[in-house]
């Protein structure tokens, strides 16, 4: 299996807040030979340890202890309701803008654990076709509550294989479209592909590693939080998406990344802001290594950065970003030179750390 197409599987395999369960196994079976090292929390988390590179005849010292944080949850809902027609309802886990919802397919997931039950279905807005609503109807926009999930089977056999709680995610596929990637759940499974290779990269490194791939980042940052205290780590790296709004209609100046400028230095979102020193240190090292970098400022919205930078008594933090076009939807667009330079900019970072 290519690099990218690890990043295929991890973007297409399920997993919303709190139930996390096969994208948490998925990098399990993939991370196994990297580290030396491997626990889950008990929020579900996994963190995944790499030891220094042992140096002959030099005596040992305390590591720094570096943090990396990539969140594997992505946005989706919950079942909340089952009418008298079998229709469902929904609750949402993470933002959505509702305008990009309209007539999806989705996979209702009954077991977390258990691809084999699950069913597709149709999303729709319940109300008026387009042909018998008014003009006032037609330009209303639902909120997520007012959409529901066609099974296509009767309320007795949606009775037996669905029950409140039950997790849906959008189905969409993987395309590549010239040196464009497009996917659902790049936020955050790019971030997560990143930390694997860039630790799968590794040659010889100084620091003691604890990548971390948290659980809940879409509803509060959770996970990061609770394994930073785990941790305790000196510095703390979030890795995210970031908006690349480099699209019309957009004044240049709000554009935040572009697609294809290289990873983004992100100097500060509403949940942190980034260490002056560790910006400086990712801007040189792009440089040295010849790495394209673009520095980012995102005005609203968080990573797990913000868990990471008020761990116990604090610690240097700074977010490592994948620009993204059309986040939080399910055409997630990221370009593949921009993602690889992410993940040579942290293995650069990683070896140099000490």
């Amino acid at each position: 299996m290519s690099a990218l197409d690890l990043l295929a599987k991890l973007t297409t395999t399920p997993g919303v807040p709190g139930r996390e369960h096969r994208i948490r196994q998925l990098i399990l079976d993939e991370i196994g030979a990297i580290f030396d090292e491997i626990s889950v929390d008990p929020l579900g988390s996994i963190i995944a340890v790499k030891k220094p590179t042992p140096k002959k005849g030099k005596a040992a010292k305390e590591p720094l202890r570096v943090m990396l944080a990539a969140h594997m949850d992505q946005i989706g809902f919950l079942v909340s309701h089952i009418d008298e027609k079998g229709f469902l309802y929904l609750n949402p886990v993470g933002g959505f803008d509702t305008r990009n919802l309209f007539a999806r397919m989705v996979t209702v997931c009954p077991n977390p654990n258990d691809p084999s039950k699950d069913l597709i279905g149709i999303l729709n807005p319940s109300g008026k076709p387009i042909h018998v609503a008014s003009p006032e109807e037609r330009k209303r926009i639902p909120t997520v509550r007012e959409f529901m999930v066609d099974l296509g089977i009767d309320k007795k056999q949606v009775d037996k294989k669905v029950k409140i709680g039950d997790m849906v995610v959008i189905n969409a596929p993987v395309h590549h479209l010239g040196d464009l990637m497009v996917s659902q759940a790049m936020d955050n499974r790019a971030a997560c592909w990143i930390a694997i290779e860039a630790c799968r990269k590794l040659k010889n490194h100084s620091c003691e590693i604890h990548c971390v791939f948290t659980v809940q980042e879409e509803v509060g940052l959770r996970g990061a939080t609770a394994s930073s205290h785990t941790v305790q780590p000196d510095i703390g790296i979030g890795i995210d998406t970031t908006l690349a709004v480099d699209t019309p209609g957009v004044p240049a100046h709000e554009a935040c990344t572009r697609l294809g400028d290289g990873a983004a230095i992100t100097v500060m979102d509403s949940s942190a802001i980034g260490d002056y020193d560790l910006i400086e240190t990712f801007d040189r090292l792009g440089k040295k290594h010849k790495i394209k970098t673009q520095r980012s400022i995102l005005a609203a919205g968080g990573t797990d950065t913000g868990g990471l930078q008020r761990t116990a008594g604090g610690c240097r933090a700074m977010t490592l970003s994948c620009p993204t076009r059309y986040i939080h939807t399910v055409t997630e667009t990221i370009h593949t030179g921009d993602i690889k330079a992410c993940r040579d900019l942290l293995a650069a970072y990683l070896e140099s750390a000490a």
